[in-house]
């Protein structure tokens, strides 16, 4: 609790049994009332290690939904659990546990609605190992977003977001994709609503364990970026209003 506000953090998980205890135990449960695992069909232990953790809500997917699917079924639970501050944070150990405390300040005392961890804000981002492409792939991107939705972020792609109940209930999140590009469909619509996004500087790691798609699905995922940057622009102007058509 925090503020009086209930802390909710989800944790998206595909293949997370190697790193999911270390995260789990650098989260600031003093600050925390539930911890929400959504399982996308691993096939690994991750279940059972976040029964071992004693994580108390625990959902399995029948099958793997995709990244989008699973953010899906996170935010679902979240906000049935009557979360009012609600943080994805991933549980492969790529971005720290302990920016939760700021990330969630931020919002409990209603500085802003939305806070997104930056791994390009400083220089955290080439320094924890991201390659090369991803980060030249990363810039360009960024840059034609700005442009495109008329805002100022230093990175749309970072997993690491915090978001009110107000935000999550303002979103339209189940028509999104349940691909990757879900989180920039989510960022178009935050924006079409009217809110503000904070970002704080976050460093991030880039070993074997993190989760990382490759070159293929990067060039899908970036396409599909650019699509729904395009169709918010289009809608500035008045042509076409579905921001996350599937």
């Amino acid at each position: 609790m925090y503020a009086g506000k209930k802390v909710i953090v989800v944790l998206p998980a595909y293949k997370a049994a190697l790193t999911l205890e270390q995260t789990y135990r650098e989260i600031p449960m003093e600050l925390v009332d539930e911890v929400v695992l959504v399982d996308d069909r691993s096939p690994d232990d991750t279940v059972a290690v976040a029964k071992r953790l004693g994580i108390r809500h625990v959902i399995e997917h029948a099958e793997n939904r995709g990244y989008g699917g699973n953010q899906k079924s996170c935010y679902d639970k979240a906000l049935d659990l009557g979360g009012d501050i609600v943080v994805m944070l991933h549980p492969d150990y790529q971005y720290t546990p302990k920016l939760l405390t700021s990330m969630i300040a931020l919002i409990g005392n209603d500085v802003y609605p939305v806070v997104f961890g930056s791994r390009i804000l400083g220089k955290g981002a080439l320094k924890g190992g991201m390659p090369l492409y991803k980060y030249v792939a990363n810039r360009l991107l960024t840059f034609a977003q700005n442009v495109l939705m008329g805002q100022k972020l230093s990175e749309y792609h970072t997993g690491y977001r915090a978001f009110s109940r107000e935000v999550l209930q303002a979103c339209a999140y189940a028509k999104c994709s349940d691909d990757f590009v879900f989180d920039n469909q989510m960022v178009a619509q935050i924006f079409w609503n009217g809110f503000e996004i904070a970002e704080i500087t976050c460093p991030t790691r880039y070993f074997d364990e993190a989760s990382s798609i490759n070159f293929r699905r990067s060039v899908t995922y970036g396409l599909g970026v650019l699509h729904t940057s395009l169709r918010y622009a289009l809608a500035r102007l008045g042509i076409g209003w579905d921001l996350v058509q599937r």
